[in-house]
């Protein structure tokens, strides 16, 4: 009975011309003549051992490159250290050379202070005028009384100090002759400024000898506490108080001794 009804179902399906055959059996078909179904693959598992070395193995690499890394920061360090050691060394050593030019410079400057003395010394006694064991030299240049005492030290001499009447009458001719016609005052080393009226030289001593200017008009010294320093007038050697501050020519004097 079962044969007859599918010969008949193949028959219906073929036309006069074509024959179409009969569908494959379908899934529910194979499951209901009892066939095995097909069961889908399930993935592999992870095995957790196999994870761990991996991050293990990931570990110590990263270990291994900071380990790399802090080598090359402390060879670096080392090389730096090199480095400012020789820098260190370079710079005392030329400490130690500036410390001797500077000695050398110091010994240089004294040598020239002292060549410009006995130049200064030298250049007093020829061009200028001797009395006894001292010389005087006119300085043809303006400065306040201080700044004149300061030139005649650089030159081995100090401001003229008139002790006697015979040095007085002696530069006083020297002074004007060096300035004739003119009428020029040049700086003593004479002044009152320790206390007024007590005049001494430049080198303390009290001065015991003066020249001062006497006239009914303008009787010297007339400065009083504001005039305290001393110049010698060029036309007649008298003296006259000052301003230290005021500017002009200065005479200095020179030992001469140890040439004698």
């Amino acid at each position: 009975m079962g044969a007859a009804v599918h010969w008949i179902a193949l028959l219906c399906l073929c036309g006069p011309s074509v024959c179409v055959p009969a569908a494959a059996p379908t899934q529910e078909a194979k499951k209901t003549r009892g066939d095995v179904p097909d069961v889908p693959a399930e993935p592999e598992p992870t095995h957790a051992l196999t994870d761990l070395e991996n991050s293990y193995n990931y570990v110590l690499s990263r270990l291994a490159g900071m380990d790399q890394a802090v080598h090359k920061l402390n060879v670096g360090h080392y090389t730096l250290d090199v480095k400012v050691s020789q820098l260190l060394d370079r710079l005392a050593r030329m400490d130690a050379k500036v410390l001797e030019m500077e000695d050398d410079i110091r010994e240089v400057y004294q040598h020239s202070r002292d060549n410009r003395k006995e130049t200064g010394k030298l250049e007093g006694c020829q061009k200028g005028l001797r009395v006894g064991y001292k010389c005087y030299l006119v300085y043809n240049r303006v400065e306040d009384y201080a700044g004149a005492a300061r030139k005649c030290q650089e030159r081995g001499g100090r401001l003229a100090m008139l002790r006697d009447r015979k040095e007085q009458e002696a530069v006083a001719a020297y002074v004007k002759s060096f300035f004739h016609p003119g009428n020029w005052p040049v700086w003593l080393g004479i002044n009152d400024l320790r206390s007024e009226g007590l005049y001494l030289f430049d080198d303390g001593t009290r001065v015991s000898y003066f020249q001062w200017r006497k006239h009914f008009l303008s009787s010297q010294p007339d400065g009083g506490r504001r005039e305290n320093c001393v110049a010698m007038s060029s036309d007649d050697g008298d003296w006259w108080d000052h301003y230290c501050d005021r500017t002009m020519n200065y005479l200095c004097e020179f030992d001469d001794r140890v040439a004698l």
